[in-house]
């Protein structure tokens, strides 16, 4: 591994603490942009990359879902598989708040506080997937399992069908 001065996230340092192998991309960019752009930026095939959702629920409570790149957050499922009547997205303003990322820049992994967290289950079928490195333009890729290992998440139904 090159000593290039690489940023290190509060999730790569999770991750390398766990001893959790993982494979981190860069990307030039200055602003948020979504999941599928950067996917094509990098060259990555779509359906192993994921984004990550936060909501709040009819509790108050957060959780934090990480689905594919072009699937649609099924509210009614989600809330479901968190025990909740309902759960909403939070407002873009709110994300640095509660999670200490930024829009763009978002992971289940090493959150300011420890969220209940759903991976889609379409993970399984994956080797590994590629999610938010904690900042823009850093992506890391790692086995399924081992993202819901450093969030402590499980795996929920929580896609609309398409």
């Amino acid at each position: 591994m090159a000593k290039n001065k690489e940023i290190k996230t509060n999730a790569m340092r999770i991750l390398e603490k766990e001893k959790i192998p993982f494979t981190h991309y860069t990307y030039e960019c200055d602003e948020f942009i979504d999941g599928i752009q950067i996917a094509d930026k990098l060259s990555l095939p779509h359906e192993k990359v994921y984004k990550t959702l936060v909501t709040e629920g009819h509790s108050k409570n957060y959780f934090v879902f990480v689905i594919p790149i072009e699937a649609e957050l099924d509210l009614k499922k989600a809330a479901k598989s968190v025990g909740e009547k309902a759960v909403a997205m939070i407002h873009v303003k709110d994300i640095n708040g509660i999670t200490g990322y930024i829009r763009g820049g978002c992971t289940a992994i090493g959150m300011k506080k420890q969220f209940v967290t759903r991976l889609d289950e379409s993970a399984k079928e994956q080797e590994t997937i590629i999610v938010s490195g904690g900042r823009i333009g850093s992506q890391i890729e790692l086995k399924p399992d081992d993202l819901l290992k450093a969030c402590r998440g499980e795996y929920g139904d929580i896609t609309a069908e398409r």
